[in-house]
């Protein structure tokens, strides 16, 4: 048997309540012709008249008098939490979990963090940081900045834009910097384990595998930042990484018209899950800071 549509039940309730088809018609903004027929279907559905159609309007029948009982304190149970759902998908206030690598999360977005916190006093915020690409649905978070297109189909993904590797070194760094990317080689290198592999892009489009021994290895970024500035070798780090440092003069750019693979970033969230308010002002936040960063390449 067919089941009864929550819509008809709500239907019902409303006409049971208004007592009258023109009422039920002009609350629920149907036409009468369309709340009759779909009383008519319930009734056909449960095998039983629920509502006395007369010229002074609807009266319940016995077993609309049980069925309305029933249903009632249901249906409006359920119209309250639609109500509360939409509430909380549309609030500026509430919670708001995001996900993001620890190197990008950490460092280039300690600025974002506080502007928006700071704009957005209402949002609590939890950020989880993980270089992992684990799922977003089991940490339970609204959205996720990733590195790279995602295999998932059920996420959504937006492209934001790219960020490159560049290479760098500190000034008190003992061995002579190269002048040409074939004297690279014989440099005193720091790498993260997953940069090891140096493929690098000239400005004017050649490329060059730089097929290197590291002097150092980490699988921190953090740590190969830290050795960097310290003069242990030239690294090729994410240009967000390093900016302030460049800046601050504890590092300077080695062979400038060389660069690594970008860095593709994208957000991304449930392909199934509408996006809260606060999700969505995030992404716009984030958008905007990340379009004034010098090293973030935004999308067009």
């Amino acid at each position: 048997m067919r089941k009864p549509s929550l819509d008809d039940l709500n239907i019902f309730i409303v006409a049971a309540n208004q007592r009258s088809l023109t009422a039920t018609a002009a609350t629920l903004k149907m036409t009468i012709a369309t709340v009759s027929r779909r009383i008519s279907a319930l009734e056909a559905t449960l095998g039983i008249e629920l509502l006395y159609r007369s010229t002074k309007g609807l009266t319940l029948t016995p077993h609309g008098e049980s069925y309305y009982r029933e249903c009632e304190e249901l249906v409006l149970a359920l119209d309250q939490r639609i109500l509360d759902l939409d509430q909380a998908l549309h609030s500026l206030s509430g919670p708001l979990k995001i996900m993001a690598p620890v190197n990008l999360g950490s460092g280039p977005l300690d600025a974002f963090w506080r502007h928006f916190i700071h704009r957005y006093p209402d949002i609590a915020l939890t950020i989880e940081l993980d270089n992992n690409v684990v799922d977003i649905r089991d940490h339970q978070a609204d959205i996720a900045l990733r590195s790279g297109p995602q295999k998932d189909s059920t996420l959504i993904q937006k492209y934001l834009g790219y960020i490159e590797p560049v290479l760098v070194a500190s000034p008190t760094m003992k061995h002579s910097l190269p002048h040409t990317v074939e004297e690279l080689q014989a440099c005193p290198s720091v790498a993260a384990k997953m940069f090891s592999e140096w493929q690098l892009f000239h400005q004017a489009g050649s490329q060059h595998a730089c097929h290197k021994g590291h002097f150092h290895i980490s699988n921190d970024m953090n740590i190969v930042l830290n050795l960097t500035k310290s003069g242990a070798g030239i690294a090729l780090m994410p240009a967000s990484m390093v900016a302030n440092s460049l800046q601050a003069g504890e590092l300077i750019r080695v062979l400038p018209e060389w660069r690594g693979r970008h860095r593709e970033i994208f957000l991304v969230w449930p392909y199934r899950r509408s996006l809260s308010a606060r999700a969505k002002l995030f992404r716009s936040e984030l958008i905007e800071f990340l379009s004034q960063q010098a090293w973030f390449h935004s999308a067009g």
